[in-house]
């Protein structure tokens, strides 16, 4: 049936509801029966590209966030719709003046103000990007919520103080973030370290006390508390401030249980991530046989996909490996945080801030190096360069 503008809303609703069902194929040509037929239309562009976007049409997508964006550049939707597919496809400079138009506009939209600190800490300008990164507390999906206590830490001297730097998101974040509680008890602060059960062995090896979430309010609450991800920005760390050293270990009585468990020269791989990543369809590989060009280049791989134990296993694993080469998942992290070289295969796609660009090192980790995609979906060229690497080393 024609689309006239009377019809119009009742086609917008049917448009939404099959994208909002996640049959995208569906929504995808429904929305462009809408735009064509009104092509002034910018929220039918917008959504246009919402969709196109989930389906990996990236070029049409980025048609169409231009058009929405050209139609309303008085609208924040509009111009973080575009802002946003800029940031996710890698030109974080060119995203970073609509983000910062989009926030002029809607200055008290937390997910709008959290898209942008992503941007601004890629970029390297923490000053900025450390107060708007905030905007995830308490948010549906962060895994940032503070704990049932007053008094949150802003910044105050803390010699002599009790700090409880409460866990958040996920393991790898918690994993590299672990150090800011160290830098706390450099300035004297009495520090808690709370964490799931998952890290708990692996972070008592720390010179903090350690302890699992609920333990940690028990008994005489502290003096203040600090989110595990938002410590930095209170300590006023700057890009330039961070150091690669590591800064764990595995536990002595995890050493001796995995004694021997890896051939000497091994290399441990891990080839996908938690599956209920938003990213991990572009942060994946397609599957284990994807690695048999590094299997050509002659080394013994050790699979550390699935997991063994806890994180302090895990750590008594890796410690005896020669080198690590993993998707970007917690056992980058992990292996950083040991002081274990690892080659991290970076998505083309959604790419964390955290990795920053165009540079194939981290500062974050001393003894890492980035193998970024060139283009969506080709991991077939990256891991021939990982095993050209490989043959290499």
């Amino acid at each position: 049936m024609r689309l006239t503008r009377e019809t119009l809303p009742a086609a917008f609703k049917a448009a939404s509801e099959l994208q909002a069902s996640g049959d995208l194929a569906a929504a995808a040509g429904r929305w462009r029966d809408i735009v064509t037929a009104a092509p002034d239309l910018a929220e039918g562009w917008r959504n246009f590209a919402d969709v196109l976007t989930r389906l990996d049409r990236f070029a049409e997508a980025e048609n169409a966030y231009r058009k929405a964006a050209s139609l309303r550049p008085d609208a924040h939707w509009a111009l973080w719709g575009l802002a946003g597919f800029l940031q996710k496809t890698g030109r974080w400079a060119e995203a970073e003046p609509l983000f910062a138009k989009a926030v002029a506009v809607a200055p008290a939209s937390p997910h709008l103000n959290l898209a942008y600190s992503h941007v601004l800490l890629g970029l390297g300008d923490f000053a900025r990007g450390w107060p708007l990164y905030d905007s995830r507390v308490g948010l549906a999906g962060q895994g940032a919520e503070p704990p049932p206590l007053a008094s949150e830490w802003q910044g105050e001297a803390v010699a002599g103080k009790r700090v409880l730097v409460w866990p958040e998101q996920g393991f790898g974040d918690q994993i590299q973030f672990a150090r800011y509680a160290l830098a706390l008890r450099d300035r004297d602060a009495e520090v808690t370290l709370a964490c799931p059960p998952e890290l708990q062995a692996l972070f008592s090896t720390l010179p903090l006390k350690v302890v699992t979430g609920d333990a940690a309010l028990t008994g005489e609450p502290p003096d203040w508390w600090s989110l595990a991800l938002s410590t930095p920005g209170r300590l006023g760390v700057a890009l330039a401030d961070i150091r690669g050293e590591p800064y764990l270990t595995a536990p002595a009585d995890r050493r001796a249980k995995w004694r021997g468990e890896v051939p000497a020269g091994s290399v441990g791989v891990a080839w996908r991530g938690r599956g209920s990543h938003p990213n991990d369809s572009h942060r994946s590989l397609p599957s284990a046989a994807s690695l048999e060009p590094l299997r050509e280049a002659g080394v013994n791989l050790v699979d550390l996909t699935e997991p063994r134990g806890d994180f302090a296993d895990l750590a008594a694993i890796v410690e005896q490996l020669d080198l690590v080469i993993t998707v970007d998942t917690a056992l980058g992290h992990l292996a950083g945080a040991l002081g274990k070289p690892c080659w991290l295969l970076a998505p083309w796609f959604r790419q964390d801030w955290r990795w920053f660009q165009d540079r194939e090192d981290s500062p974050w980790y001393a003894g890492h190096r980035l193998f970024r995609q060139s283009k969506p979906g080709d991991w077939t060229s990256v891991l021939h360069r990982v095993a050209k690497a490989l043959a290499e080393r």
